[in-house]
This record gives structure tokens, C-alpha cells and sequence, in this order.
């Protein structure tokens, strides 16, 4: 495993009579691509801006390869940001802006030049050493400004929602562009975001927030396809979220359909939750399903179908690419026997994962998961 290069322990942070953070406790290690998750007003950007030193906790500890780092100033950390709007000098043209830095220093004009070549020619701007900034596109400015915070060398590059103000094509190239940028330079990048896809898309470590309490900390699989509580498993993607019970061990209850499963542990008809995604519940004919209802709606995607299925009182949303039309009597295939993870948190609701599908209940405690990918059980509709 790597180092840990950031530690956060206990970290809260207050504005006035708001606490925004609450308790943070976070581990970064180095080489690693960590993205901080969560809803505007979450408390990420805090959390990035006191790293940074642009702010300071009102309690805990901030240690950089063990050494706190609170009060030392931001100019004196091997941390560089680059920021949503980028901050690109207006008046200096590409090669000026990214050895900024590097003339603060007053390194040698030589040493300059050979580190700033460098640096475009990774993000991809070879050539565009005397162009005028203001006449790039957002995509070229986003280059020079991490050619301009990378030129530096640091430990730790913070990225401040880099990708908010590009089109949706540009953003999804450069979410590979930084994936593989980072990969290059082999150093620790923290990347704040509220989109899904770009944190499932790129980072090795996603930490979900919410009200300044981090809420689940992942791979990218494990946030999207074993949430720990409600909030992620409604934050991260879509969900269907559905009331049923626990008959007994084994034996699972929604909307009046038993399932056999193989989670042990709960009391008998304990109420529970299941969270199904849309892209994995299968369309069949009314004939071959338990679960039958009406499609009441349909958008087109591009990729797929859109569709809200009213069945038993409740509207199912489903992906998929075939395409039903409104008003169809439509059977809903649940398969729950494709590999079982149990999870508890002390957010107090327990999940259970039945391969795509899971089941939640509201609990105390903590355990840890359980796979069963080998499982041999009958299929059932």
C-alpha cells in the first residue's frame, strides 16, 4: 500500500454559527486519484481550501507526511490548486502564465524554458508557447492552467471542479485527459466535484459528503453498486427505492412478491428497503414475471429508453433499449442470486446487495461485507 501523504483527524470547520464540517476524519495516499462527492453545500470545497491553506480548521489536525501543516501558509506547501475558473493572466501569453511560478522563484531562464515545454507537451499544448490566452478555448485554458500548477512540482495537485464550465463532450475527454495526466506525473490529485460520472469515471477513491459528514469512502464499484446508506444509494446514480420485509432468514418480501435469498441475521418480517438501478431491472412479457404493470412514460436517451413502469402502486424507473410504448402491460424481472453483500453503518441503515439488487433496513452497528459469487441457487422470476 502507499504512504499516506494527507491525513484529516477530527477536522471541523465553522462560519460564524454554521459548522460545515463536522468531524472529518480522511486518509490520502500518495499517487492516488480521490475525489471529494457530494451536493452543493456539502462541504468539499472547504475541505479542499483548507488543505490548500486558504483556510484553517477550527479543530482537528491537517498532517502532511506526518507533519501538521495548519498554520503554515499556502505559498510554503507543496500543494498547488487549479481552479474552477482557471485564474489565467489575461496579459501573459501560454508560456508566461505556466512559468509564473517558476520566475517567482527566480529560477533560471534556460531551466524555465525546458520545464515549461515540458509541461505543455504533456497536456497536449506543444506549440502554443506565444498564444494569446484569452483566444483559447476552455479546454486549451483548463490545459495551461494544470501545466501551470504541475510545472512546480508538487506533492499534491487540488482540482476545484476543473470541468464545470466545459461542454458535455470536451468534459468527457478531458476526464480522461487528467486520468491519464495524472497517471504521467505519478503524484496525488484531489479533485472536488457533485458529478457522478466524473468521480465514478476517474478517481481510484470516491468520498461521498453530505452536511459536512462524509458519508461513504470506495472504489467507484463499491460507492455505485454497494451504498451504505439511503443517501448515497440515491445520490449516486438512480435508484428505486421500495419498502418490503425480511419473511424470515433467507426470504425476502416486496411489493407482495417473496423472493428467496441468502441473508441471514434479520428478525422475522423486519421491515426493510430494496434499491434496484433502472439499467438492471430486465423487461420481459407479462406471462414470464411476478411483477406486471403499465409503461406510463418513455424518453429517449440515446443509449437507451427511459421508461416509468407503474406496477403495484409504485412507478419503476427502468432502462432499457427496448422500446415500449406507452400504455404496455410489461413484466419486470427481478434476479436476485448473482452475488450477496451484507453492510451495516452507524447512519443506521443496513443494505443488503443480492448481486444487483439491495435490500436495506434500518439497524445499529456494523458488520463487515459478505460475498457469495459462487452461489448456486434455482433462478427465480
Amino acid at each position: 500500500m502507499s504512504n499516506k501523504i494527507i491525513e484529516l483527524k477530527g477536522l471541523t470547520k465553522n462560519f460564524d454559527d454554521q459548522q460545515v464540517l463536522k468531524g472529518i476524519d480522511l486518509n490520502i495516499y500518495e499517487n492516488e486519484f480521490l475525489t471529494l462527492l457530494g451536493p452543493s453545500g456539502c462541504g468539499k470545497t472547504t475541505i479542499l481550501r483548507i488543505i490548500a491553506g486558504f483556510e484553517e480548521p477550527s479543530k482537528g489536525e491537517l498532517l502532511f507526511n506526518g507533519i501538521d501543516i495548519s498554520k503554515v501558509p499556502p505559498y510554503k506547501r507543496e500543494i498547488n490548486t487549479v481552479f474552477q475558473k482557471y485564474a489565467l493572466f489575461p496579459f501573459l501569453n501560454v508560456h508566461d502564465n505556466v512559468a509564473f511560478g517558476l520566475n517567482l522563484k527566480k529560477v533560471d531562464k534556460s531551466v524555465v524554458d525546458q520545464k515549461v515545454s515540458r509541461m505543455l507537451k504533456l497536456v497536449g499544448l506543444e506549440g502554443f508557447e506565444k498564444r494569446d490566452v484569452t483566444l483559447l478555448s476552455g479546454g486549451q485554458q483548463q490545459r495551461v492552467a494544470i501545466a501551470r500548477a504541475l510545472v512546480n512540482e508538487p506533492k499534491v495537485l487540488l482540482l476545484d471542479e476543473p470541468l464545470g464550465a466545459l461542454d458535455a463532450k470536451l468534459r468527457k475527454e478531458m476526464q480522461f485527459e487528467l486520468k491519464k495526466i495524472q497517471k504521467e506525473v505519478g503524484i496525488t490529485f484531489i479533485f472536488v466535484t457533485h458529478d457522478q460520472e466524473e468521480a465514478l469515471s476517474m478517481s481510484d477513491t470516491v468520498v461521498v459528503m453530505n452536511n459536512g459528514i462524509i458519508q461513504q469512502i470506495g472504489s467507484p464499484e463499491d460507492i455505485y453498486n454497494e451504498p451504505e446508506n439511503r443517501f448515497v444509494a440515491n445520490f449516486i446514480g438512480d435508484s428505486n427505492i421500495i419498502e418490503g420485509n425480511m419473511i424470515r432468514d433467507c426470504l425476502v418480501c416486496f411489493d407482495g412478491i417473496e423472493f428467496p435469498c441468502v441473508d441471514k441475521g434479520f428478525k422475522d418480517n423486519e421491515e426493510v428497503e430494496v434499491v434496484l438501478r433502472p439499467e438492471d431491472i430486465d423487461i420481459v412479457e407479462p406471462d414470464k414475471s411476478k411483477l406486471k404493470g403499465k409503461v406510463a412514460s418513455i424518453v429517449f436517451k440515446g443509449v437507451h429508453y427511459e421508461m416509468e413502469i407503474e406496477a403495484c402502486g409504485f412507478e419503476w424507473l427502468v432502462h432499457s433499449t427496448s422500446l415500449c410504448p406507452v400504455g404496455k402491460e410489461v413484466g419486470i424481472r427481478v434476479d436476485p442470486f448473482k452475488g450477496i453483500s451484507l453492510i451495516r453503518n452507524t447512519d443506521q441503515i443496513r443494505v443488503i446487495i443480492i448481486g444487483k439488487w439491495r435490500l436495506g433496513r434500518f439497524l445499529d452497528g456494523s458488520c463487515p461485507a459478505i460475498q457469495n459469487p459462487d452461489l448456486k441457487i434455482p433462478s427465480h422470476d
